[in-house]
């Protein structure tokens, strides 16, 4: 039987052995486009698989050079496999349970800026280079007052990139036309528009030349980006039996899910530039992402935050669990469909089909997402990815949306706990507890309604109350919105005296 150690590496070397394996678009034979800092899991199989796709359809004909945005990280690792990886896609499309494997061949290689500075800045000096991204957390994209201009490195991305930029405009003696475009994919709002301010404000404490700072601003393109793919990353359990099925050894494999999308915001050259849609990758360029932010917020993000709470009291522990059940899944599917789209403003077609594709990433036997990792926070993710669709509801409809209520009461019920341990307030189900996780002082306003709680109709009404005029928790006293209070209230009462589930099946006939 074959074994692991016996195994040949994934490499360039081993591509010529296997034609079959696409190593006709081999990165280090193109040149290099692309910079790319972050080296990890969800660049790969996201950017670096798109680019490898229009090469492999002769649409971009080019390579990224990976840059390593801290001091430790893969970049040893993915030089020694000549920047060669495999992707394992697995999912539910269309109903169906889809595995597709593909060897990505579009990273040339990787830079050590603490190993080799003078090499990074190099990368400037490249008249080829023409792209920017990133992904280097959402605490990436941010000011570092310690940074220094003679840092080598400087400690943050912004620094660094700042350093980057200096070094193209004397290298091309501020020529306009050698600017990049720039995509950061961390996950905050507006990334782009925030990366260019925190770059002008490194380089104005360095006391930069004004000319310098002039081409930053106008020769370069930052574009504001929305990224979404679930990216697993390394499969280390099944990783050896993954080996053998493909014949090489593989340090840098990486999985995921099959759906993606990438929105781009910017000016319609980029678009021409980046040939994504032609290579037919679900990419949306536009001149306005918000609508497009809200969908994925409201009707995703929204998805989770309104139904995972009721669904863990109700016996679960997984969203593809949630997907199974049919009031559990029937919940979160009309609470999207009837209560959450009617407040969007792109079209009821397009939403709607993003939704399902949702529910059908929800649904991936591949991925086993914990209900209670998402509850983390579920204050501030109430107020963020829920309460807009309330509040948009109950005004163009004139009544609370059922759902999003209940949504609300399951919240208060999950923060059930008299007792904060370790930073976590102690709630129980089926006598077991579980740890309740959010800022100390949310934790500790719950804490104390539920120690003073004495289980009357009139004390859930206080409860109620007490929790929705937090306006420091919503933005608002929620109290405002006109019989918002009596749904929680009598949504709370249900559950706490008939169970999670009973009160879901009360709530889905008084519906009907």
């Amino acid at each position: 039987m074959t074994t692991t150690k016996t195994l040949p590496h994934l490499n360039a070397e081993l591509l010529k052995t296997q034609p079959s394996l696409n190593s006709k678009t081999l990165g280090s034979l193109l040149p290099e486009k692309v910079l790319q800092f972050g080296e990890g899991n969800f660049l790969r199989g996201f950017v670096d698989w798109m680019i490898h796709g229009m090469n492999q359809k002769g649409l971009f004909g080019g390579s990224v050079v990976v840059v390593q945005p801290v001091a430790q990280g893969l970049i040893s690792k993915l030089n020694e496999q000549n920047g060669i990886y495999t992707l394992l896609m697995r999912g539910v499309l269309n109903g169906k349970v889809v595995e597709e494997q593909q060897v990505i061949t579009s990273v040339s290689r990787g830079v050590d800026p603490y190993l080799d500075f003078e090499g990074y800045l190099k990368c400037a000096h490249n008249p080829d280079l023409r792209l920017i991204v990133s992904n280097t957390t959402e605490a990436g994209i941010a000011y570092d007052a310690s940074d220094r201009s003679t840092n080598q490195p400087p400690n943050s991305y912004p620094g660094k990139l700042t350093l980057l930029l200096l070094e193209r405009y004397k290298a091309f003696r501020g020529d306009a036309a050698k600017g990049f475009i720039i995509l950061p994919c961390e996950l905050i709002e507006r990334n782009g528009d925030n990366l260019k301010k925190t770059i002008l404000q490194t380089a104005s404490n360095w006391q930069l030349d004004a000319d310098f700072i002039d081409w930053i601003t106008k020769a370069n393109i930052f574009t504001n980006t929305l990224v979404d793919r679930i990216v697993t990353g390394y499969p280390k359990q099944e990783a050896e039996a993954l080996w053998s099925k493909a014949g090489y050894q593989d340090d840098l494999l990486d999985c995921c899910e099959v759906f993606h999308l990438w929105v781009i915001e910017g000016p319609a050259s980029v678009a021409v530039e980046l040939p994504l849609k032609e290579a037919g990758f679900n990419v949306i360029f536009t001149e306005n992402m918000t609508p497009y932010r809200d969908r994925k917020v409201r009707i995703l993000n929204g998805a989770h935050t309104s139904s995972v709470l009721a669904a863990y009291l109700a016996g679960q522990n997984y969203v593809s669990e949630v997907m199974k059940d049919s009031l559990t899944g029937g919940f979160m599917k009309k609470a999207i469909h009837e209560e959450v789209i009617p407040t969007l403003t792109l079209p009821k077609g397009e939403l709607e089909e993003f939704a399902d594709a949702v529910f059908e990433r929800f649904s991936n036997p591949f991925i086993k997402h914990e209900l209670l990792s998402i509850s983390l926070n579920s204050v501030s993710k109430y107020k963020a990815r829920v309460l807009p669709s309330l509040e948009r509801y109950a005004e163009t409809q004139g009544k609370v949306p059922a759902r999003l209520a209940f949504g609300l009461a399951s919240l208060i019920d999950f923060y059930r706990g008299t007792e904060i341990r370790d930073s976590a307030l102690i709630g129980h189900r089926d006598g077991k507890e579980y740890n309740i996780k959010d800022d100390l002082a949310i934790l500790q306003v719950f804490g104390e309604l539920w120690s003073s709680y004495d289980g009357s109709p009139a004390a859930v009404a206080a409860l109620t109350d007490v929790v929705l005029k937090q306006s420091g928790w919503w933005g608002r006293d929620l109290r405002e919105i006109s019989g918002l209070s009596d749904a929680v209230t009598k949504d709370l009462i249900s559950i706490l005296n008939n169970g999670m589930v009973a009160a879901l099946v009360e709530l889905e006939q008084a519906s009907n």
